[in-house]
């Protein structure tokens, strides 16, 4: 629709998660009538991140260093690992304040559809983490979708020789939520998890 450096402006925008052509063309616009101060600060975080960023070593989080700092925190409980697909699931359960294990990041889920088998993913490094002994839970918070449920089963069967305690977080009704739009296999999980009412 456009031409020249404002449609290559979208089109490389379009192809980030997410934004569809539309949800491109109204970024394209706003950097357009942004500060050119601001734009250069963006353009610079871009190519700072992709120059600094990497892959921890040990549990592939996103680090600055050869290791996270949470694998480089040794408050951590070395005993419990959580499982995730994407760095960004890290963020999310070190929101709640709960956890305080370390974690290891698989780099997405078994999907055939899209080709990813479990050599695509860093199941070999977590199993050369758990040889030594030294965890007793493995907790796999997997994306509670096929692709998610999928890749737990493959892992806890993978490991169950191992005598560890793998346990998968609870999922069920969103506090807040109604009855009469929860699905049926959400509803179902929520039954299935129950918990006793201490009164």
């Amino acid at each position: 629709m456009y031409e020249g450096v404002i449609q290559n402006l979208i089109d490389e925008l379009g192809r980030l998660p997410g934004i569809g052509p539309k949800g491109a063309q109204r970024i394209a616009f706003y950097l357009l009538a942004t500060d050119h101060a601001d734009v250069r600060r963006l353009a610079d975080a871009l190519i700072e991140v992709t120059e600094r960023v990497r892959f921890c070593r040990t549990c592939g989080n996103v680090a600055e260093a050869d290791e996270c700092r949470i694998c480089l925190d040794a408050r951590r409980d070395p005993a419990v690992i959580c499982v995730v697909e994407e760095p960004k699931d890290v963020a999310v359960v070190e929101k709640i304040r709960e956890f305080r294990g370390r974690y290891h990041v698989l780099g997405g889920a078994i999907s055939p559809i899209d080709g990813v088998g479990p050599d695509e993913l860093r199941i070999k490094e977590l199993m050369t983490r758990l040889a030594d002994g030294t965890v007793t839970e493995l907790i796999l918070a997997t994306d509670p979708n096929l692709e998610g449920e999928a890749t737990a089963a493959y892992i806890a069967r993978l490991v169950k020789p191992m005598g560890l305690r793998v346990t998968r977080p609870a999922s069920g009704l969103p506090v807040g939520g109604d009855l009469e739009y929860a699905d049926e296999v959400t509803l179902g999980r929520a039954f299935e998890g129950r918990r006793l009412l201490d009164v």
